[in-house]
């Protein structure tokens, strides 16, 4: 079941993908973070009291550092959604498993510190080297359409991504529960947005295109939750890795959207380059998993 949930979670974050790549057509980024921040926060709250979690918290300064964070990261996956296919945009967001690896390596070698639980830095430099590789090729295709601020956005929004999950775990440590943070991210990307439409204007309403800002909160908050439920049944039952690399199906999703909904032709040299990003991630998500024993799911 944790791995159908999981699934099921990859699923959404892909379907949110498409709703937000028919909105940014009609509705600039900001307007776009801040309608998601708005039905994320109320899906969430009313889930809190569902549930009886209590969204009071004794960490305000935390959560909005990790809000800050998050919404940098998000408002950089919209961009990169709006001005390259797909399933590129989506690949660039999900390597914050790469970003981490990177993050730990370069820490062992500036400190010139080994990692404290043993594990060799090779493999991991391995699949930090072959993710970049695969970058290159997903982004050749965008190099050539004057696409490449786009795809150095969409790589960008994959590194805020592995900064946010790194305050989610510290977060996690104080013992927020991740409703809790799942809701004051929402609340960032209110504000945040509510902030960024002061200065992009807001677009001419028309109900016949703002029928896809429903979804894309909707989407969010349910893929979140699958996520959530997957990994608590899999610290229940065992199969966290397992879990933890189901979710780059969300990657598979994206690029069959992209293919027949949007018609984008993707060249063999770019399914090779997302088979290899996907093939490193997992495995640094595997080797991560030996330097965190508990991680927290992760956020897209």
């Amino acid at each position: 079941m944790q791995a159908a949930w999981m699934l099921f979670s990859s699923l959404m974050f892909a379907s949110m993908g498409v709703c937000v790549k028919f909105a940014s057509a009609h509705f600039s980024s900001a307007e776009l973070v801040f309608y998601r921040g708005v039905l994320s926060m109320v899906f969430m709250a009313l889930y809190a009291r569902s549930r009886g979690t209590s969204l009071r918290t004794r960490h305000p300064a935390m959560h909005a550092w990790r809000s800050v964070i998050g919404v940098v990261s998000l408002s950089g996956w919209f961009y990169a959604i709006a001005h390259l296919p797909l399933a590129t945009a989506v690949t660039l967001n999900y390597m914050s498993s790469v970003w981490i690896a990177t993050f730990v390596v370069g820490g062992s070698l500036i400190l010139g510190r080994p990692d404290p639980r043993g594990a060799r830095q090779g493999p991991m430099v391995l699949a930090i080297v072959a993710s970049f590789a695969g970058v290159v090729m997903l982004l050749r295709p965008a190099m050539a359409q004057n696409q490449l601020f786009a795809g150095l956005i969409g790589l960008m929004s994959g590194m805020c991504a592995a900064f946010a999950y790194l305050q989610v775990m510290a977060i996690g440590r104080m013992g927020e529960p991740e409703i809790r943070t799942v809701f004051y991210f929402a609340v960032g990307t209110l504000l945040a947005g509510a902030l960024g439409m002061t200065f992009t204007g807001v677009s001419p309403w028309s109900w016949r295109h703002a029928l896809w800002l429903p979804p894309i909160g909707l989407l969010a908050s349910l893929g979140q939750l699958a996520m959530t439920r997957a990994y608590s049944m899999s610290k229940n039952h065992g199969g966290t890795l397992m879990v933890a690399n189901l979710q780059y199906a969300g990657i598979v999703f994206a690029a069959l959207y992209s293919v027949f909904v949007f018609g984008d032709a993707i060249s063999l040299t770019g399914w090779a380059g997302m088979a290899l990003i996907i093939a490193s991630a997992m495995a640094a998500t595997v080797l991560r998993a030996r330097a965190v024993a508990s991680a927290p799911a992760e956020e897209h």
